[in-house]
């Protein structure tokens, strides 16, 4: 699965980026954590956080469609299916593509198949551009953390199978020289 998009150049970042309830409204918002929390699903304050990791996703693909455009989702299943049920509100996901998140372009998704994509770019740039992500993250939504972790494909794979930290895995080079994050 990778989204895929015809961009407009991103615009400058300034200040912080919004939030899940200020890119979604409250009412959308509150629909989705009631949709994904059930007795056999985990509680709202985990659906709360896979809800926000959703949209620091579209948020990264929308803002930095050049660098991420076409790239395999790097964030687990749960995370995509929260995609799959704002698309399938078609009016709010037109308007949060078009009218709140950065990029201005409505965001396609398109699946493709884990096996069929590794075996197109090969190893070493499959696992490059799964790296790409943690700087970007970084620098726009600041370090990883604990409510994040277990979202986002390769940053679990960096600490639970290499033992690195979360601010280990935040540090890791390659911030783009245009946007830093402020921690103000």
């Amino acid at each position: 699965m990778h989204p895929t998009a015809t961009p407009p150049a991103p615009a400058p970042l300034s200040g912080a980026a919004p939030t899940a309830q200020e890119l979604l409204g409250e009412a959308l918002h509150d629909e989705v954590v009631r949709h994904f929390t059930t007795p056999n699903t985990p509680d709202a304050t985990r659906v709360t956080y896979q809800v926000r990791e959703c949209l620091r996703y579209l948020y990264l693909v929308s803002r930095y469609p050049d660098r991420l455009g076409g790239l395999f989702l790097p964030v687990e299943q749960d995370i995509d299916e929260i995609w799959h049920y704002l698309i399938l509100q078609t009016r709010e996901y037109r308007e949060l593509c078009e009218e709140r998140l950065p990029g201005g372009h409505f965001i396609h998704h398109r699946s493709i198949a884990y096996d069929a994509y590794h075996a197109a770019p090969g190893r070493e740039r499959a696992a490059e551009e799964a790296l790409r992500w943690v700087p970007l993250y970084t620098a726009t939504f600041g370090p990883f953390d604990e409510h994040a972790l277990p979202h986002w494909t390769v940053v679990r794979f960096l600490h639970d199978e290499l033992g690195l930290s979360l601010a280990e895995i935040s540090a890791l080079e390659g911030c783009p020289p245009d946007i830093r994050y402020d921690q103000s």
